[in-house]
């Protein structure tokens, strides 16, 4: 940002390369998931005179070669086409044999194994699958076999990093889940209340984020979405089936500019919901994958209140989270919302696929963004 706290947005585009799977094509066309795309940036000019002087983050390279400072935004919009009479057939994956492509293993209550790696494959999709209930939220979906909450969220061994000690590390590193905790799992941030523990953590001298954050909560749009930070859903129309939120990723350590700790952490949220009515009892489950990149800069070199981090960049890949104007919350769709749901005209995309990375699931620029479909939800 420049001076005077003024930041200068940028659009960019980049492709979604995901093809459909096979047997999508011959899908109804009534959506009944939905997927969101969105991809902010931070990144500073390349002629920042005094980095002291104010928040300056490591920047991020661009496919256009050159760097902007403020918040940038890419916004694409997927949808789901499955038929009531073919879901069962949709959530597919048989989890009582064998293993899948990225190491799940079928039917088994052992969670699988911390992700350390990007998987080099989507989870497998064998069998008709199950419809998931009350009792069983994540039948019939690759999530069964992964872990609860927190426990999904992998970090990695704290070794000295940047101006940073080992100890300094380990403690960057439990903030940040404490971070993710706050946006993503945390009752009360998922009710829809203001995460204010979570907004406590962004680097106050970060003036664009806070000013992007205050309206976002205030009057939601397009261009000030809370949904691409935090999971928020309105208790009059949907409750968890359950207490639990499956979870799944990896954070990672590197050094950023100025010798700041830089973290990223790649993580999907697989929700469980039914409607807040009385007596519901259909689940649907909204799905979302965020890309989250932290700076722990140095206090002698960038104005940085201690205990808190700037904000580099975030995406997030949302299904079966609503595809309209977006109004702060998620919309899940369930079985009756697919009769009166507009057709879905984007690419096809498998929101528990992690072999795929996030830059690669944002739109080139200049291309529409679009309503797709997710194979399975």
């Amino acid at each position: 940002m420049n001076k005077d706290g003024a930041s200068i947005p940028d659009e960019e585009w980049e492709r979604f390369l995901r093809d459909s799977e096979a047997g999508v094509r011959d899908a109804p066309k009534e959506p009944s998931a939905r997927a969101r795309m969105v991809t902010r940036r931070l990144a500073e000019a390349p002629d920042r005179p005094d980095a002291w002087r104010s928040y300056q983050p490591a920047p991020k390279r661009r496919r256009t070669g050159w760097y902007a400072v403020g918040i940038l935004v890419s916004v694409a919009l997927l949808v789901v086409a499955v038929a009531p009479n073919r879901v069962a057939g949709w959530f597919s994956g048989d989890f009582s044999k064998g293993s899948s492509a990225d190491g799940s293993v079928a039917g088994v209550t052992t969670p699988l194994a911390d992700e350390t790696a990007r998987p080099t494959a989507p989870p497998a999709a064998d069998g008709a699958g199950e419809l998931p209930t009350l009792e069983e939220p994540f039948r019939g979906s690759p999530a069964a076999a992964w872990k609860d909450g927190v426990a999904g969220i992998h970090l990695p061994d704290a070794k000295a990093t940047g101006w940073m000690t080992k100890a300094q590390v380990a403690d960057a590193l439990a903030r940040t889940r404490d971070f993710l905790v706050a946006t993503s799992l945390d009752p009360a941030t998922l009710r829809g209340e203001r995460p204010e523990a979570a907004i406590a953590q962004i680097n106050p001298q970060q003036k664009d984020m806070r000013d992007y954050l205050a309206t976002a909560f205030r009057a939601p749009d397009k261009d000030h979405d809370p949904l691409m930070l935090f999971s928020r859903f309105r208790p009059s129309q949907v409750r968890l089936a359950g207490d639990v939120v499956k979870t799944r990723g990896r954070v990672t350590i590197g050094e950023g500019k100025l010798g700041a700790l830089e973290v990223t952490a790649d993580i999907s949220y697989v929700y469980p919901l039914v409607r807040a009515a009385a007596g519901s009892d259909e689940v649907a489950r909204t799905i979302v994958r965020r890309e989250t990149v932290v700076s722990w800069s140095d206090p002698a070199k960038v104005r940085i209140d201690p205990g808190t981090f700037s904000l580099v960049s975030y995406t997030a890949h949302t299904a079966n989270g609503g595809c309209d104007p977006q109004h702060g919350y998620f919309a899940p769709e369930f079985a009756d919302d697919r009769a009166t749901t507009d057709e879905a005209s984007g690419p096809a995309v498998d929101p528990y696929d992690r072999s795929t990375a996030m830059d690669d699931l944002v739109p080139e620029p200049g291309e529409d963004a679009a309503c797709g479909r997710a194979t399975r939800t």
